[in-house]
Parts: structure tokens; sequence; C-alpha cells
């Protein structure tokens, strides 16, 4: 038995698992169908069945936006971590650990500066696999990096907005990110330099109410949840049936609350054109010559000569009459 155990199952492989990974086929939520990892990856996690946009991580989009996926990353500011030593189920130190574990990342929001269709450009990404996207101080200090970047390169800043609002284990510390990103982003237009802002599923929360519904212009994924307070919660507090579609993207673009909504592979396309058109230069018409303080007036011409009128000749009784006395003279 020995010799069985030994040596004839290790060779043949008997009874030894594969090591494969556990994500090789992902559920679609919209249509239920699996779909293969390597086809979600390839089509930018768009299902290839029913085009239902899954969320994609911070550093996924960013790679999805440049040109080529090459960019630079920008290191933001590292604010104290758990001012407030919050602590629920769990301490908020560990509750960020795990985060971190999990995403690959320091913060909810990852800066990137790189081009978008050889326009030069500033983005900032939401993850929301970082503790629901949420922002706290540290994700507030990434998006005003991300605006004094853009003046600093004078490019256009692009928002990716995934959030399902402010960090509660912080506080009156995260509400304050709210005006502190507004004031930042006003920098951009008093440089008039281009803020766009990409609303992915979900958008909600404090992020709606301050810097991702403050762009030039506004762009939705679609299907892409918008929105403040959650239906749910609109029902139970007006106690009405909401309509079809309610602060879903295409709803909202019907209503005005949005620019237009662009298919996840058309993005990097539409954002090109979009910075492009913002970064034409106007030709001003060329300016009046300054005219003099004083114009000296137009001279008068000069006065010609009066000619001399010739003599009248005398008339012809005159000539008879000198004729006369003439000849009465020679005979005295």
């Amino acid at each position: 038995m020995s010799w069985l155990t030994n040596t004839v199952l290790p060779k043949i492989g008997f009874g030894r698992k594969k090591d494969s990974p556990d994500n090789l086929w992902e559920k679609c939520r919209s249509c239920g169908q699996m779909v293969f990892h390597r086809d979600l990856e390839q089509s930018h996690r768009v299902c290839p069945h029913c085009d239902h946009h899954m969320r994609l991580t911070a550093k996924a989009r960013l790679q999805h936006l440049f040109d080529g996926g090459k960019y630079s990353r920008i290191n933001t500011p590292q604010p104290p971590l758990d001012p407030l030593k919050f602590r629920d189920q769990k301490r908020y130190t560990d509750q960020l650990k795990e985060a971190k574990q999990k995403s690959g990342s320091e913060y909810a929001v990852e800066v990137g500066y790189g081009e978008i269709g050889g326009q030069k450009a500033v983005v900032a990404s939401q993850n929301f696999f970082f503790m629901g996207g949420s922002v706290s101080a540290g994700e507030g200090e990434a998006i005003i990096a991300a605006a004094d970047k853009a003046v600093e390169k004078d490019a256009a800043l692009v928002l990716c907005a995934a959030s399902g609002g402010m960090r509660m284990q912080e506080g009156i510390l995260s509400l304050m990110q709210m005006p502190r990103t507004t004031v930042a982003l006003q920098r951009l237009k008093d440089r008039k330099l281009p803020y766009i802002c990409i609303l992915t599923d979900p958008t909600t929360g404090g992020t709606t109410a301050s810097f991702a519904m403050i762009g030039d212009v506004t762009i939705a994924e679609p299907g892409a949840l918008i929105g403040f307070a959650g239906p749910r919660v609109i029902e139970q507090t007006i106690r009405e049936q909401l309509p079809d579609g309610f602060q879903r993207a295409e709803y909202l673009l019907d209503h005005g609350m949005v620019d237009m909504v662009v298919h996840r592979h058309e993005l990097p396309e539409t954002v090109a054109r979009i910075i492009s058109l913002f970064r034409v230069k106007v030709v001003e018409p060329p300016k009046p010559l300054p005219k003099p303080e004083s114009i000296p007036p137009m001279p008068e011409p000069e006065a010609a000569p009066e000619a001399e009128a010739p003599a009248e000749e005398p008339a012809a009784e005159e000539k008879e009459a000198a004729a006369a006395a003439e000849g009465g003279d020679q005979k005295k």
C-alpha cells in the first residue's frame, strides 16, 4: 500500500486538487447569465448578453480612459486616520485595513494624469469597492489634489463618481469635504479649464449633493443609479409609488439632470471630444486702430486770384461820333 500511495498515485495525480481561482465566472446582476472573466475584462465589465454595466474599480477605470492605459499616478496627502476614535461593531482602523486589503488602494479615490485622445487630463476615480466609495478627509484631499494638479498642468479634470456618500465614521470632518471640494473646483472655472463629471452606478448621498453635479458637462453611464436618497427611503417618506426607472440615468436625462448618457465603450472618445471643444482657442477680431487725441482741422483751399475783365469795345455809334469829331477838328 505504501508503494501504491507514495509512487503510483503521485505520478497519476489521482486525489490531488488542482489550484484554480474561484472567480472564473461571474453572474450578471441584470440578466442572471454567467460570464467568463476574460470576456468581462475585454468588454470592460459590460455584460455581453444584456449590455448591463457592471461596477469597475478605480484602477480599471483609469486604464480605460487614458490613452493606451498609461498614466502617472498622483500621490495625495494623507490626513490622520480615525481622528474621532470611532467604533461600532469594529474599530474604524480595522475597517480601513480590511478595505485596503480587498481593494489594494489606500483611499476610495485614485488620481492619475495623462492624455485622453491626445488631450491633457487629470482623472479622479472613486472606488465603490473601498467602503462603498464613501468620502472621508482622505478622499476630499485626493479630489482637491486632482484639482490643483489640473491647474498646475493646465489640463482638464475628469471625475468618475461611484459613491454612497459621506463616511459616517468621520462625522463632521467628512461633511466638510463637500464645501472644500466645491471651492477647489471653482479654481478650474477661474482658469477656464473644463471639468467633466462621469456618474456611474451608484452615485448617491453627499457626493451627488456636491462635487458630482457641478461639472461643465455631466455624463452618465446607462442604467446608473443617481440620486441623493435611495428609492426605498423616498417611497417610505412620501408614501407614494415612484415611476418606473426613477433615479436612473435615462430618467434623469429626460428631466434635464444630466447632459448625456454614454455607453462605456464610447466614453474615452466622448470625453476627448468634449475636452477638445472646450480647449479650442477663439480667434478674436483685430482691434481698431486707436484714434489720436486731437485731429488738426483740414486746411481751407486758397482762393484763386480774380482775372481782369477785358476792356469792352466801344459801340458803333460811339465810333462814328468820335470819327466825326476828329474830322471837324481837321477842317478847322
